[in-house]
């Protein structure tokens, strides 16, 4: 007897089915490859599809960036802004205007 999905989990059978394939290529091939992803708006492996001529989404997912921060980080930049460690939405604001700031000066110079 087989279960039945659930319907709200419906959407991610495919994701599931889905097998992700990676690729070791010379790191000169790899950078072409990101740089026009990057200049496409579309995620390195959305290229790689497009490459090969397979369909994509045209807009990202998320269209964010990220970075994973341990317990440690957050100490580490708890101390920078003057901050205790656990106000993560304080130091999250901190971050992003550092981010800001930095590609702000960068474009100036």
């Amino acid at each position: 007897m087989s279960r039945r999905i659930p319907d709200k989990w419906q959407s991610s059978v495919k994701a599931v089915k889905a097998v992700q394939v990676a690729f070791d290529m010379d790191e000169k091939i790899q950078l072409a490859i990101r740089k026009q992803a990057l200049e496409a708006g579309i995620s390195p492996s959305e290229q790689i599809r497009d490459i090969l001529g397979l369909p994509i989404n045209k807009r990202p997912k998320r269209p964010r960036l990220t970075v994973s921060l341990s317990a440690d980080d957050y100490a580490l930049l708890a101390e920078k802004y003057a901050l205790s460690s656990e106000q993560q939405l304080e130091i999250k604001k901190k971050l992003m205007d550092d981010l800001i700031n930095y590609v702000n000066n960068s474009l100036i110079d």
